[in-house]
């Protein structure tokens, strides 16, 4: 198995907005191959921001990366660049085999 998670640092007072986001939007998911299941985490908050993870489970690295390459991607993370002002910084990319 394969974990990909995307750790996002939000304004203070942002969070609400940012976890609207992710409720009402469309994941294009559901009919990936080798994709398992998905999670948003809320971390701890700091002076500036809440950090929060996405965090999904894969088959393998392969069928991961080939989600990347599809027009499921694309159209998941086509509305990516608007909400800018809810970001601290850009989304830091981490991918994980499951050893156990």
């Amino acid at each position: 198995m394969f974990i990909a998670m995307n750790r996002f640092k939000i304004v203070l007072n942002k969070e609400e907005d940012f976890e609207n986001i992710w409720k009402n939007r469309e994941t294009h998911l559901d009919n990936v191959s080798g994709f398992i299941e998905f999670h948003l985490v809320k971390g701890k908050s700091q002076e500036t921001y809440t950090l929060y993870a996405s965090h999904s489970t894969w088959d393998s690295r392969e069928d991961f990366e080939a989600w990347t390459k599809s027009e499921a991607f694309r159209l998941a993370h086509k509305a990516g660049g608007q909400h800018s002002e809810i970001y601290l910084s850009h989304p830091e990319f981490e991918g994980f085999e499951v050893v156990i």
